[in-house]
């Protein structure tokens, strides 16, 4: 599919994007602290930079939000990429 956008503007759109302490990274973060559970944020040193690292448990956290995720038909995700 073409982009409906030039480059110009879908370069000015993309640094928008918030790439850590997003609304739901945060009310993720807040569950998790106020259960006891301590995390490392944005490691480097592991593939991708997961959002959240349980290092004692050996878990990552990644939380996408509804326009990574393209659900078809949905209200909150980006209806362009249906399929």
């Amino acid at each position: 599919m073409a982009d409906v956008h030039s480059k110009k503007v879908r370069s000015f759109n993309m640094s928008r994007i918030k790439g850590k302490d997003t609304m739901p990274e945060m009310i993720v973060r807040k569950f998790l602290h106020n259960r006891g559970f301590r995390y490392g944020l944005q490691s480097k040193y592991l593939p991708g930079r997961p959002d959240i690292v349980l290092r004692k448990y050996k878990i990552i956290v990644d939380v996408r939000g509804y326009f990574w995720h393209g659900h078809k038909n949905c209200k909150y995700g980006d209806q362009v990429r249906e399929g």
